[in-house]
C-alpha cells in the first residue's frame, strides 16, 4: 500500500499549545505559561521532541510523576505530583531538583546518577527525611527512576513515578509492634505456666485491632474463638464489627458502646466476668488503647483481653495475708499493753473496793457518801474506757478510715499511754488548742500511738521523759528518698529521751519482723504497722535520731476538709420505768437478779429469762405483754441477735435491746441493725434506752 509522507510541523514554529496538547490539568495550564527562556531549557519551542514527549506523558498520567531533564535535572511535575511540594509548589517550576529537595537530594542522588548513568531503579518504602512544611520529619517512599533519552539514545532526563508510603509503613510498624507486645504477652504467660507446672488454668491473650470505622485490621486465633463463641460467626481481618452484628442490635449496641469510646481516643481497663461457660476461667482483664501512626495521629484503637482469674485470686489471698499481718501487729500492741493494763486494773479495783467497804458503814457521813460514790462511778469509767481501747486494738476488722479530729483523740489516749510507759516514764503534750481532722483508721491510729510509744519506753529502759506533739497544717518533707508534699498535713511525733538509732539501722527498722530487741521482747511488727498505716493512709512516717540523746517518730497525715458532726444534745427523759414490762434474757444468773433488781428500783415491772429458747417460749406469738425484750448477746445454744432476728421475723414491731461487753460477732457483722448498749453500762443509761425504745410499742392503757 502506498503511504503518503507525514507532514510534520518543526518545533520552533508550533505554538505552546500545539507542543503540549490541551490538557495536563492546572499544570500542563502552568507550564504552558511558564517563562522557560530564563532556565537552562529555554523557551519551549527549542525543546527537543524526547522532552516535550516526556512532559505530555506525565502530564496525562494520574500517578504521581515528575521529570528532571538535562544536566542540571531541571523539575517538572504532574498534578498528582503537586500535593507532596506543599509550601514549594508556588515557585517549583523551572527549579533544579538538588535546588528544590536539598534536604532529600544526598539520599537519592546515587539512584538519580545511576539513572543517569542509563540504569533503572526500582525502590520500596524508602526512609527519606524531608521538610516540606518547614519541620524535619521522617516519610518513607515508593518510587522508580527511569533514564529519558534523546533521538540519537543518549540519556538526557530522569523519569520518576512516585507514591508517599507514610501512613502505610507507620500503621504497619504501629501493627508490628502490637504482634511483638502479643507475643511478649504470650511468651509471659507460656513462662508462668511452665513455673506454675500448669497447678492453674490459663487462656491465651485476646487481641483485636480496629480502625476508625470499626473494620477490623487484626485479630489473633483466641479472639476470633471467643468472637465465634458469643456471636456465633468468625471474624477476618476486614471484616467490619458492625456489619457482622447486623443481626443482633443489642449485641451491635454494647459493640458500638465500647469501642465506640476506645475509636474516640479514650483509653480505659476494666474486669469483666466472663469466658467458658463452666466459669473456670471467669475473669478477665479487658484493655483498649489508641493506635497511632508515627506521627502520632490516631487511626484506630486495639484491644487486649487477659485472664485475670489467677490474679484475683492471689490478690485475694495477699489481702488475707495482710490482714493476718495487720491482726498480728494488734496484737503486738496488746501484748505490750497486758501488764500496764493488769497493774491499772488492780488500781482500779482497789479504789472500788476500798469505796465499798467505807460506803457500808453505817455512820458515813453524806459528804463522804457521795466522795466514795462518785470514786466508783469515776473509776468505772476509766475501766470501761481502757477496756474498750483494748478491745479495739485486738478486734479484727476490716480498715474503716473515718474524719477525726487529732488533738482529741490524743488527749484522750494519753492515759492509756501512761499504761504502757510505766511509772518512771514522764508523759508531756503539746498540743494546739484548735481542732485539726484527718481521715484515717482510728483504730490503726491508735495502735500506732501504743506501737510508737513502747518503742519509746524500750529506748528509755523504763525511764526517761517521753513528748508527743502535734503540728496542723504543715508541709511534708522528703522522707528516704520520696517527694515531700506542701500538705497540709497533721504531724504527730513522738519524742524519747533515749539511747537513739545508729543510722546503719534506721533503714531497716520498718521491716516487718526486724528487731535489734532480746528475744522473746518483740516481735519486730509494731513499727511495721506504723509505716504501713501512715502510708496507706496516703501520709508516711519520719524518723530522728541521734545517738545516746533520743529519737523522734513524726507521723504525717493528710488533713481533711471534712469535720466531725456533733451529736446532738441527747434529749432529757425521767429514770422513771412508768410500769413497763421488760424481758430480760440473761444466762448469768446474778448479772441477771442484778438487772431485774436494777428495773424494778427504776419503776419497770420485769420478767427474767435464761436463755433465748425459753424467751421465744414466755413472748409466744403475741408477745406475751412485753413492751421491750432487754437481751445479752453471748449465751449458750442462741445467741442474742440469733434471738433479736427471729423476734423481728415473728414481732416486727417488738422493740429488742442487746448488750454486750464485747462479741467476736458483733465485731466482724455489726449489730444487724439492732440497738447495743456496751457493758458496762449505768442505770441511767439503761432506763433512757429502754424508755426510748419503748415508746415504739404503744401500751394498752394508752400510756
Amino acid at each position: 500500500m502506498h503511504k503518503e509522507p507525514v507532514s510534520v510541523m518543526p518545533a520552533d514554529r508550533m505554538s505552546p499549545s500545539q507542543q503540549f496538547p490541551m490538557g495536563g490539568g492546572d499544570m500542563g495550564a502552568r507550564i504552558r505559561a511558564h517563562d522557560w527562556s530564563a532556565t537552562p531549557l529555554g523557551p519551549t519551542e527549542r525543546w527537543p521532541s524526547a522532552l516535550r514527549f516526556a512532559v505530555n506523558l506525565i502530564m496525562a498520567s494520574p500517578e504521581s510523576m515528575y521529570l528532571a531533564w538535562g544536566p542540571e535535572l531541571v523539575f517538572l511535575f504532574n498534578d498528582a505530583y503537586r500535593p507532596v511540594l506543599g509550601p514549594r509548589l508556588p515557585n517549583a517550576l523551572g527549579k533544579t531538583l538538588p535546588e528544590l529537595w536539598p534536604d532529600a537530594w544526598d539520599a537519592v542522588r546515587p539512584w538519580a546518577e545511576k539513572a543517569l548513568a542509563g540504569e533503572a531503579s526500582l525502590h520500596e518504602d524508602l526512609p527519606l527525611a524531608m521538610s516540606r512544611y518547614g519541620v524535619a520529619e521522617e516519610t518513607w517512599w515508593t518510587f522508580s527512576y527511569s533514564p529519558i533519552r534523546d533521538e540519537v539514545g543518549a540519556v538526557a532526563g530522569i523519569l520518576c513515578i512516585t507514591n508517599e508510603t507514610t501512613e502505610h509503613v507507620l500503621n504497619k510498624a504501629s501493627l508490628q509492634r502490637l504482634n511483638e507486645q502479643l507475643e511478649r504477652t504470650v511468651e509471659a504467660r507460656t513462662a508462668e505456666r511452665d513455673l506454675l507446672g500448669n497447678v492453674v488454668e490459663t487462656t491465651d491473650v485476646l487481641i483485636l485491632v480496629s480502625d476508625l470505622h470499626f473494620n477490623i485490621l487484626a485479630i489473633n486465633r483466641s479472639n476470633a474463638d471467643e468472637f465465634e463463641r458469643i456471636y456465633g460467626m468468625r471474624p477476618r481481618v476486614g471484616d467490619n464489627m458492625l456489619v457482622l452484628l447486623a443481626g443482633q442490635p443489642e449485641q451491635q449496641e454494647q459493640v458500638r458502646a465500647g469501642w465506640g469510646r476506645a475509636l474516640s481516643g479514650e483509653e480505659f481497663t476494666f474486669v469483666e466476668e466472663f469466658g467458658d461457660p463452666d466459669r473456670v476461667r471467669p475473669y478477665f482483664e479487658v484493655k483498649f488503647r489508641t493506635l497511632r501512626n508515627g506521627r502520632g495521629e490516631r487511626i484506630g484503637a486495639y484491644q487486649f483481653v487477659t485472664d485475670v482469674t489467677w490474679r484475683l485470686r492471689e490478690q485475694a489471698k495477699l489481702a488475707e495475708a495482710q490482714e493476718l499481718v495487720r491482726q498480728a501487729q494488734k496484737m503486738e500492741a496488746v501484748g505490750q499493753l497486758t501488764g500496764g493494763v493488769a497493774h491499772d486494773f488492780n488500781n482500779l479495783l482497789t479504789i472500788i473496793r476500798s469505796s465499798v467497804d467505807l460506803l457500808r458503814r453505817p455512820d458515813l457521813a453524806e459528804d463522804r457518801r457521795r466522795r466514795y460514790v462518785d470514786a466508783v462511778s469515776d473509776t468505772v469509767d476509766r475501766a470501761a474506757k481502757l477496756t474498750g481501747q483494748l478491745l479495739a486494738f485486738a478486734r479484727r476488722q476490716a480498715l474503716k478510715p473515718e474524719v477525726f479530729d487529732v488533738g482529741a483523740r490524743l488527749r484522750s489516749v494519753v492515759d492509756m499511754l501512761d499504761t504502757v510507759t510505766g511509772a518512771r516514764i514522764q508523759v508531756a503534750t503539746e498540743l494546739p488548742n484548735g481542732q485539726c481532722f484527718v481521715r484515717a483508721d482510728l483504730s490503726q491510729f491508735e495502735t500506732a500511738l501504743v506501737n510508737m510509744a513502747v518503742n519509746a519506753r524500750d529506748a528509755m529502759d523504763g525511764n526517761g521523759v517521753m513528748t508527743l506533739r502535734l503540728r496542723s497544717g504543715t508541709a511534708m518533707p522528703p522522707i528516704r528518698g520520696h517527694a515531700g508534699s506542701a500538705g497540709p498535713f497533721a504531724a504527730v511525733s513522738i519524742t524519747d529521751t533515749g539511747t537513739g538509732i545508729a543510722a546503719d539501722q534506721i533503714t531497716r527498722i520498718f521491716e516487718p519482723f526486724y528487731t535489734t530487741k532480746d528475744v522473746g521482747k518483740g516481735t519486730g511488727l509494731g513499727l511495721s504497722q506504723v509505716f504501713g498505716f501512715t502510708k496507706q493512709s496516703g501520709g508516711d512516717v519520719d524518723v530522728e535520731s541521734v545517738l545516746c540523746k533520743g529519737t523522734t517518730f513524726t507521723l504525717y497525715l493528710p488533713e481533711s476538709q471534712e469535720t466531725v458532726t456533733r451529736d446532738r444534745a441527747r434529749e432529757q427523759m425521767p429514770p422513771g420505768g412508768g410500769g413497763r414490762r421488760v424481758l430480760v434474757v440473761e444466762d448469768n444468773v446474778e448479772v441477771g437478779r442484778f438487772s431485774t433488781q436494777v428495773l424494778q428500783d427504776l419503776g419497770y415491772e420485769t420478767t427474767l429469762a435464761t436463755n433465748a429458747e425459753e424467751a421465744l417460749a414466755r413472748i409466744g406469738d403475741t408477745g406475751g405483754d412485753f413492751d421491750v425484750v432487754f437481751s445479752d448477746v453471748v449465751m449458750p445454744g442462741m445467741g442474742g441477735i440469733e434471738l433479736a432476728k427471729e423476734l423481728r421475723r415473728r414481732l416486727p414491731d417488738m422493740p429488742v435491746i442487746l448488750a454486750s461487753g464485747y462479741s467476736h460477732v458483733l465485731a466482724q457483722e455489726g449489730t444487724h441493725g439492732f440497738e447495743l448498749l456496751q457493758k458496762p453500762y449505768s442505770a441511767e443509761q439503761l432506763s433512757r434506752t429502754l424508755r426510748r425504745m419503748a415508746k415504739r410499742r404503744r401500751l394498752p392503757n394508752g400510756s
